[in-house]
């Protein structure tokens, strides 16, 4: 009795601390990584525009064996959004009203119930013009809230990295870069650095490269698939003799994008092992560094078979995005939403 009545004595104190200080401190965010709920009017989730957004966040993402949805649904009425769920990471609310709205619109809020938690309202005068607007913008709630999770990691990465990779990158390349901190067996040859968590399951790894920039055709796809062969196969062989790592003929994509200001050909598609039976998803950046007239390629790649790689590849590509080359290294590492965010 006497240690029970000491814990509540104790309790009682940090409340009154807090309290005393700047304010209750603010819960963290629930759930897992690429979880959503969607608040949304019961007569509408069941009509054509709740069966788009729903077709929306389910979607495959691009670059796995296996189809994969982009985010796992929970679905809540607005009455039954209260308690617990108020605390949810991801949250997308829906509101229709014609005497409100006059046109689909998109707002987020940030940390409104809780820390590091996002919420997305979309709002729109009537059903049909948010089934229009999704079929007219594919992707927009799926990039959306993937950005979130990817600034979330990178965030994560900044403060829980790999120093080991951090500091052989800098050294080898004069680049920065934030690896999950489980990466620690590593190869550093010349001109090639490769990192691994050497995971029983879901094993993740790392492979960094450089080479002049020469050709005005780097930036296309057959020219990196090309260079991306040629590297993986002199550096990474297979466990059997004349084994060795090669890109898949079939459903490798390039993307153009800008990251952070930085312009980066983005390479997604399936790796397999040339005499074994080994392959699995990768992704890879590719970045012209203009003060060493060099290009450099950063890449993940997933090894998991039987289990989901989604958010392995995902994970490693977020790292990818906290690569800063010379003279960018104070650069912020978040990717911009895109959305308007609510004052």
């Amino acid at each position: 009795m006497k240690t029970h009545s000491l814990l509540i004595s104790f309790l009682a104190l940090l409340l009154m601390m807090g309290a005393c200080g700047s304010g209750p401190v603010m819960r963290n965010a629930t759930g897992f990584a690429y979880e959503i709920v969607v608040v949304m009017d019961k007569a509408d989730w069941d009509a054509p525009a709740g069966k788009a957004i729903k077709s929306e966040l389910t979607s495959a993402i691009p670059g796995l064996p296996q189809a994969e949805p982009a985010f796992k649904i929970t679905y809540v009425t607005p009455d039954q959004f209260n308690g617990l769920l108020t605390y949810v990471r991801n949250v997308l609310v829906v509101k229709i009203d014609k005497s409100l709205y006059t046109k689909v619109s998109l707002r987020y809020e940030r940390n409104r119930y809780a820390k590091n938690q996002v919420i997305m309202v979309m709002t729109s005068p009537t059903a049909d013009e948010i089934t229009k607007y999704i079929e007219d913008n594919p992707r927009t709630l799926v990039d959306f809230f993937s950005k979130c999770e990817t600034n979330r990691t990178v965030e994560q990465l900044q403060k829980d990295h790999s120093s080991l990779v951090k500091e052989h990158l800098m050294d080898k390349f004069d680049i920065s870069l934030y690896a999950p901190s489980n990466m620690t067996y590593y190869r550093d040859t010349t001109g090639f650095f490769w990192a691994s968590n050497n995971a029983k399951t879901g094993r993740t790894d790392l492979i960094v490269y450089a080479f002049p920039y020469t050709d005005k055709e780097t930036f296309t796809a057959d020219y990196l698939i090309a260079k991306r062969d040629s590297v993986l196969k002199a550096n990474l062989p297979g466990s059997f003799p004349g084994s060795y790592m090669k890109t898949q003929k079939y459903g490798t994509t390039y993307t153009p994008t800008t990251i952070n200001g930085k312009y980066c050909g983005v390479l997604r598609g399936l790796w397999e092992m040339e005499g074994d039976m080994m392959g699995g998803p990768f992704v890879s950046h590719t970045y012209l560094d203009e003060k060493n007239n060099r290009v450099i390629v950063a890449e993940g790649f997933v090894f998991a078979p039987e289990t989901d790689k989604r958010n392995y590849i995902r994970r490693i590509e977020s790292a990818l995005h906290t690569l800063r080359l010379p003279g960018d290294f104070d650069q912020p590492v978040s990717e911009q939403m895109g959305i308007p965010e609510e004052n």
